[in-house]
């Protein structure tokens, strides 16, 4: 059996589009990725993909229509309140930033692409450069391989490519998401529904942040925003119990957390249900995105510029890495994807630090102790 062209490491927006794009010019690929199949859950919430960025790469996916049967356009609508649930601003309504399910535009790209160019299963466990030039890929089920004339990381966060090119590694941001749920059968959906709607809600003060973002099958998604040690989840509160009472308790009741804001907001807490998932937030610094090319390897999405998710671009940014990259590899041909790579380096670096130093600016914002004044201030200095 030939090996094909190009190895790309992990199935997540970047990895999946890149295949999607590769495929569409008729170049040869194949996609390792970690979950045992498509089904497996846990695939994170929602996303909002953006007109001019993920929309433009599924556009020229041929996936947009696809796209438009599941995605919100209603959803774009962002409510922002203070601490004590006042609403300051309503804004979003004419934006092109629909939402979708995260585990619904992994399902568009997946179906997109042939069954047999998808190896499931396949967690990478290392990467090596061999003494033949060579890039080595090991996987934790005890196989590998080897032969590809470019192995991309597209395998997120904790990027098992990334050290072929920088010795970077993602910093603690000092932030935390806590994620909770209410179900479209929670007695208190109707409540939520009758509130917010579609639209997501951002509550600000005190250095902390609660959201509230409905998902497609309607049930609503809610994020604890805090500035909490990087082992908070295993030493500060216990997330570990499977109905999650003991830690809505702590949040609402202790003051240092939710307890002085408003009692609407805390009974958005009060009323989820189940377990919380921690989100510890990281970021690479900025000044990592300036490598020297290593030939045979390249870095898409969050391998190559994790940031934090505060000004929401993150998907868009790692999804138009994969068409820049595309579009590099047809320009150049597969008989020169170094040169390529290179290209689609310098269009990236760019677009990477200021992805992670405008998110970075923004946490600044909503994490502030007197938010949400900073932040409209700078919306209102904007609409100036």
């Amino acid at each position: 059996m030939s090996v094909p062209t190009i190895a790309i490491l992990g199935g997540g927006p970047s990895g999946l589009a890149l295949a999607r794009l590769l495929e569409c010019n008729k170049i040869d690929y194949v996609v390792y990725e970690r979950d045992a199949s498509s089904l497996m859950e846990g695939q994170g919430g929602s996303l909002d993909i953006h007109g001019t960025t993920g929309q433009q790469v599924l556009k020229e996916a041929g996936l947009h229509d696809e796209f438009k049967k599941y995605a919100r356009w209603e959803a774009s609508k962002t409510i922002i309140q203070d601490k004590n649930g006042t609403t300051h601003l309503v804004s979003g309504e004419d934006q092109d930033e629909p939402e979708i399910d995260r585990a619904t535009l992994r399902k568009i790209l997946v179906e997109s692409i042939p069954p047999s160019k998808i190896r499931w299963d396949h967690a990478v466990k290392s990467v090596e450069k061999l003494g033949n030039g060579d890039i080595a890929i090991n996987f934790v089920n005890g196989t590998s391989a080897s032969g590809f004339k470019l192995v991309v990381g597209a395998d997120g966060a904790w990027s098992k490519a990334r050290h072929l090119l920088t010795s970077a590694k993602p910093q603690y941001s000092g932030k935390h998401y806590i994620e909770g749920k209410i179900s479209t059968s929670n007695p208190y959906h109707p409540t939520v529904n009758e509130k917010f709607g579609a639209a997501s809600l951002i509550a600000l003060g005190e250095g902390k942040q609660l959201s509230v973002a409905q998902q497609g099958d309607g049930s609503y998604r809610i994020y604890l925003g805090l500035v909490v040690p990087e082992d908070f989840a295993k030493s500060v509160v216990d997330l570990s119990k499977s109905d999650g009472d003991a830690a809505r308790s702590f949040f609402i009741t202790n003051a240092d957390f939710y307890g002085t804001w408003g009692s609407e907001l805390k009974d958005i807490i009060t009323n989820s249900q189940g377990a919380f998932k921690a989100w510890p937030l990281y970021h690479l610094p900025s000044s990592a995105l300036s490598w020297n090319h290593v030939p045979g390897v390249a870095l898409i999405g969050d391998a190559a510029h994790l940031s934090t998710p505060f000004v929401g671009e993150g998907v868009n940014c790692s999804m138009f890495d994969s068409l820049v990259l595309a579009r590099k590899i047809v320009e150049h041909g597969v008989g020169n994807l170094d040169a390529a790579v290179e290209a689609y380096e310098k269009d990236m670096f760019e677009r990477g630090k200021d992805l992670i130093e405008r998110s970075n600016g923004s946490a600044s914002l909503l994490f502030a102790q007197d938010a949400p004044k900073p932040l409209l201030d700078v919306i209102a200095m904007s609409q100036a």
